[in-house]
């Protein structure tokens, strides 16, 4: 479909964000090395927490609803998603240095995503909410490498 809102976006990113921490749960409960295991439980902690931002969006009583209602218009759906979609399935637990490196690749896409989105946005405040949907992925990055290194030094 070539015309979006941009609710139908939050919600995709949203879902996402939930499937990589299914994703990371599983690995996690069958992992068996204790700091993999770990990282995988923090990751899956982590993507639970940004999906409930995004949904937070969702609600009815958000402020950025007359954003979340806007059209846009996208040939190719929404730009990354196949990457997106592999990413998980390339998951294998067996290092945590392999799973950072997963974590940290979905990240920065959305964060190209979202970027995308908003030097294509509308107005204003389209671009204003999908850079700061950029900005946060930038500081996710930045906290997960933090916490991985300090898990890495244990």
């Amino acid at each position: 479909m070539r015309f979006h809102q941009v609710k139908e976006l939050v919600d995709w990113a949203a879902d996402y964000h939930a499937r990589l921490a299914d994703q990371y749960a599983r690995l996690a409960a069958a992992g068996e090395e204790e700091r993999v295991r770990m990282a995988l439980e923090y990751l899956a902690q982590r993507e639970r927490k940004l999906q409930g931002d995004l949904l937070g969006y969702l609600d009815d009583g958000s402020d950025h609803r007359s954003v979340l209602e806007a059209w846009f218009d996208d040939p190719n759906d929404f730009p990354h998603a196949p990457v997106l979609e592999r990413l998980p399935e390339g998951v294998d637990g067996k290092r945590v240095q392999d799973v950072l490196a997963t974590a940290l690749t979905a990240h920065r896409t959305l964060q190209d995503l979202y970027a995308h989105r908003a030097e294509l946005a509308g107005g204003s405040d389209e671009r204003s909410f999908f850079e700061a949907l950029a900005s946060g992925h930038e500081a996710e990055v930045r906290r997960i490498v933090r916490d991985m290194q300090r898990l890495e030094d244990y």
